[in-house]
């Protein structure tokens, strides 16, 4: 009894502390004056989510932890997503502080509602029992809702939230569906048992369709296409380190629940299934793609490219069963630290107000502003695929995956989008390293003129924390350029502690010896 206790407490320790941090958060909140800053509980989500990383890690030396009747799974898997929740969390608490510093009274709520979204994301990656995924899905997406519409006097966030909450709502609705003919199909909602059940007995075709409603369901949230309608007006209407979150952590989050629930829970319907992931990340591919070639406005362009990325993650689904977790694994990363990093230079830039949106509001800021215009052209670099940074790697490793399965065709998809891809990161590139005319109307960065406006005179001493986060940002999406090797080795044991027993692909060509 007490031994499982102890299992009970230690497999979600991170999850308890940063939990108690946002109690407290939301405790201490009120008692401040109203006109008081809330940037020292900003401060202190940080340092919580800190030893909530640290927590985790610790969790590695511990083995494999089983606890609350096999509903919760703590493991290399689990850890390698929660350990990449826990730096998105900390990279957008630390770009917010300045962003919302003396803007309302309010500030409290932002940094709490961050710390029980990454709880429930963090609950997902380790929950085996969907009912579970559910919960902490739920946590997660409730938490987001009201943080996209945080800035109450825009009409534009109100509308993005309203939007992210109803389809929100209607993609939960289908993934419940899935739990419900998944118990119907099975008699059970944990994923070990729903193996073990569909592996050693003959299982109704509802088996397949709960497979089928589970993929949809998680399409919503990944912002696959068909299922990406929400996307361009929930990122174009959400605060920037908001958008820097949900389109990084939660996608992380989901992504490791849908490598779990197929790879773990249905790997025989491999075959069946892995069909319908190749037309989804066809779609998503070509229409994130071409869909960003039309933008002007910068998050829209960001949040079609986003829509792309999940189809080159999602080409993963199409591998053999550890090199297909394990890119996955390597390109959530690679895409988290990339993607939040880029966000977190438009929220130096543009501010509360978000006075910068178009891409021609960014002409010339790299000409006053080098830090900053290097840091975004590098992470747009990162994302075309250009060598020595996360994205080409992630995209190599996602790519030999594929096709060591033999899909030879979705590869070539793949390789030639990223070619397409090409022309709307290096048009905002080159607009950064424009200089701007004479004539030409600004309402961003720069005066016609050329001189900075009164964002880039403001004490940087303001901003330090958003440039700490800008740094850690930066290290490591070139970290996972230059020295992916051990990284990938983390993730194939990571891939290894949920593929299904007896994987012939551990000693592929994708040994990270060879890459080291």
């Amino acid at each position: 009894m007490l031994e499982s206790l102890s299992n009970n407490v230690t497999a979600l320790l991170p999850e308890y502390v940063l939990t108690l941090v946002g109690v407290i958060i939301m405790l201490v909140e009120p008692l401040l004056p109203a006109g008081k800053s809330r940037r020292s509980l900003g401060w202190f989500a940080v340092l919580g989510t800190l030893i909530t990383t640290g927590l985790t890690l610790w969790q590695l030396h511990l083995g494999i932890l089983n606890a609350f009747s096999d509903s919760i799974r703590v493991d290399a898997y689990s850890v390698f997503f929660q350990v990449v929740i826990c730096f998105v969390v900390v990279v957008s608490l630390l770009s917010s502080l300045d962003f919302l510093d003396g803007k309302n009274s309010h500030a409290g709520e932002y940094y709490a509602l961050s710390c029980f979204a990454a709880v429930g994301m963090m609950l997902m990656c380790c929950s085996t029992e969907l009912l579970m995924v559910f919960i902490g899905l739920e946590i997660s997406s409730i938490s987001t809702y009201i943080m996209a519409g945080y800035r109450k006097t825009e009409a534009t966030a109100t509308e993005s939230s309203l939007k992210y909450f109803l389809l929100g709502s209607f993609a939960t609705a289908f993934f419940l569906y899935g739990i419900a003919l998944t118990f119907g199909a099975t008699g059970s909602t944990n994923i070990n048992v729903v193996a073990n059940v569909i592996t050693n007995t003959n299982t109704p075709v509802l088996a397949i369709v709960a497979v089928a409603m589970i993929i949809i369901g998680i399409g919503f949230k990944v912002s696959a296409a068909p299922f990406h309608v929400w996307t361009p007006d929930v990122y174009q209407g959400a605060p920037p380190p908001v958008v820097g979150m949900m389109s990084t952590a939660p996608k992380a989050a989901a992504f490791a629940v849908l490598l779990r629930v197929l790879f773990s829970g249905y790997a025989i319907y491999q075959p069946r299934w892995s069909i319908l992931m190749a037309v989804i990340a066809t779609l998503s591919m070509c229409i994130g793609n071409l869909g960003a070639l039309l933008q002007r406005d910068v998050k829209r362009m960001l949040a079609y490219s986003s829509i792309a990325h999940a189809g080159y993650l999602i080409c993963a689904f199409t591998a053999l069963p550890t090199d297909g977790i394990a890119a996955a694994a390597v390109y959530s990363a690679a895409y988290a630290a990339m993607n939040v990093g880029a966000f977190t230079v438009i929220t130096l830039i543009s501010g509360y107000k978000e006075t910068v949106r178009t891409g021609e509001d960014y002409t010339g800021m790299a000409l006053r502003h080098p830090v900053l215009g290097a840091s975004l052209s590098f992470f747009l670099l990162s994302m075309i695929g250009i060598p020595f940074t996360g994205g080409f790697f992630a995209k190599f490793y996602v790519f030999t995956g594929v096709l060591h399965a033999g899909h030879v065709k979705l590869a070539i998809i793949g390789l030639a989008n990223s070619g397409v891809a090409c022309y709307y990161y290096l048009r905002l590139i080159i607009r950064l390293y424009s200089t701007p005319q004479p004539n030409e109307p600004t309402s961003g960065s720069f005066t016609a003129a050329g001189r900075p406006d009164t964002l880039f005179t403001e004490e940087d001493g303001r901003r330090f924390p958003g440039y700490i986060a800008l740094a850690a940002a930066v290290i490591a999406t070139l970290v996972l350029g230059v020295w992916p090797g051990r990284f990938v080795a983390t993730a194939r044991t990571a891939a290894i502690a949920t593929a299904p027993a007896g994987d012939a692909t551990q000693n592929t060509v994708n040994d990270p010896a060879a890459l080291r």
